[in-house]
């Protein structure tokens, strides 16, 4: 059976990530990519840019990680955002009513408990929660200048969620001067106190090599502490470099696991890194069927590269019965999101007007046109 390539390369990601945090949106956007040269009716995932020159000759060859972000909590209006889970509660239970009452959405209350007790008593907890709200808009007007005050009075009192999240708004230049050699300082404090999305972060730096210099075994050791702490962006990444024996000796095996962990908390990219694995049976016992339902799901949630992976299966017959509609369905809708594939372009042509129009019809009901 013809094997599925992998995912795009791990370094290309970094100059999006700076461009994305400068611009006060810090995430890094999974949109690097690696085109392959040898042919291939399942050619390795590919992102809809191109890779940069670097990407090409050193860098793993899997999509690129997203940079974790300060957590936020569940907006309460109607046109929701990005909802991660809220702040984990403070280890002093006398803070618990502030942060009670942030996870239930009465933000003006916890806002005026944690004024209180910030003022009163100097607790670090409440001074991030106070950042929190500031920077979110959360029962307050939002206000990127004070929570960076609140955030640092926390962190000069040693809370790793407060130094995280400073660190992160001195990178993007939110609530003042952007000062990068800073914010990776608060990481890397953040850090070594256990926060493991400073530590993925942190890694991230190092694999760019700006900041510090590059320094990929650094950063595989950042990944590695992240992953054993359960952050799904660090086993993704960590996964990239065993594949490739970048900073670690080349591992599959150990690849395929992480990229499962990662997948099994939804980490999007992972999932289908992790479906080429079973579907090659890559570091992994071969199982074309789970690979395939993977791939669905992963189509289903708006993967580009799922779509036309999931496209070639179908069209070609490859572990499933041939459904050229269905197929070129995902052709049609992976292409709309830039993941063009030349071969079936040219198995499509080949339709009969009949087999065109349903595909299309398909494709116009998924984007809600039709």
């Amino acid at each position: 059976m013809t094997a599925l390539r992998r995912a795009t390369p791990l370094t290309a990601a970094h100059a999006r990530f700076l461009a994305s945090v400068v611009a006060g949106v810090v995430a890094l956007s999974a949109s690097a990519v690696a085109q392959g040269t040898q042919p291939n009716p399942f050619p390795e995932p590919v992102k809809p840019s191109e890779t940069s020159p670097a990407a090409k000759s050193s860098a793993p060859k899997a999509a690129a990680p997203k940079a974790s972000t300060p957590k936020q909590p569940k907006k309460t209006e109607p046109a929701k955002t990005a909802t991660p889970p809220a702040p984990a509660v403070p280890d002093n239970p006398n803070a618990d009513l502030a942060y009670g009452a942030y996870q239930q959405g009465l933000y003006r209350t916890a806002f005026n408990i944690a004024l209180k007790r910030a003022q009163e008593m100097g607790d670090p907890k409440s001074m991030t929660l106070l950042g929190e709200l500031y920077s979110n808009a959360l029962g307050i007007k939002r206000d990127d200048a004070k929570a960076a005050e609140w955030y640092k009075q926390a962190a000069d009192r040693g809370d790793r969620e407060a130094m995280f999240a400073l660190g992160m708004m001195r990178i993007a230049g939110r609530g003042g001067p952007t000062n990068r050699e800073e914010g990776a300082r608060l990481l890397a404090s953040s850090a070594k106190l256990g926060k493991a999305a400073a530590a993925y972060n942190l890694g991230l730096l190092y694999l760019e090599g700006q900041i510090f210099p590059q320094d990929v075994k650094r950063a595989a050791e950042l990944f590695r502490q992240a992953a054993n702490a359960g952050n799904p962006e660090a086993q993704y990444a960590l996964a990239t470099l065993y594949k490739e024996g970048r900073g670690v000796e080349k591992n599959v095996v150990e690849a395929a696991k992480l990229m499962r962990a990662a997948a099994m908390v939804d980490n999007l990219d992972a999932e289908v890194e992790y479906a080429i694995a079973l579907y090659n049976g890559t570091g992994t016992p071969k199982d074309v069927p789970t690979a395939i339902a993977l791939l669905n799901r992963a189509a289903r949630q708006n993967s580009p590269i799922a779509q036309n992976r999931l496209a070639r299966i179908l069209v070609d017959g490859l572990g499933v019965p041939a459904d050229k509609v269905q197929g070129f369905k995902w052709h049609l809708i992976a292409k709309t999101a830039g993941n063009g594939d030349p071969d079936l372009d040219a198995q499509f042509a080949q339709l009969s007007p009949l087999e065109k129009a349903k595909a299309e019809d398909l494709a116009k009901k998924w984007f809600g046109t039709k």
